[in-house]
């Protein structure tokens, strides 16, 4: 078991901590806008990747391509496309 020793935080450090937690939480709605709006493009890219690995296939080995039947291809979820980073 870990033991937290409590210190005393100065006016300044509590300041400082609060003006950076808005400036961090400014950062990640802008992140996670960028990311919704590139929504349309990344389903477009999901869909070709689909595509492209039934119709060329993908390399096992070498020279050997396998390619990927459609019922092996996983149904699109109803929720929104989540994007963890």
């Amino acid at each position: 078991m870990v033991k937290v020793i409590k210190r005393p935080r100065p006016k300044a450090v509590a300041q400082w901590v609060r003006k950076e937690l808005v400036a961090q939480k400014a950062r990640y709605k802008k992140i996670v806008q960028e990311q919704e709006d590139l929504s349309p493009k990344r389903e477009k890219w999901i869909d070709e990747f689909f595509e492209r690995i039934q119709t060329r296939g993908y390399n096992v080995h070498y020279d050997m391509r396998r390619k990927i039947d459609a019922k092996e291809i996983p149904k699109k979820p109803r929720r929104k496309f989540k994007v963890i980073f």
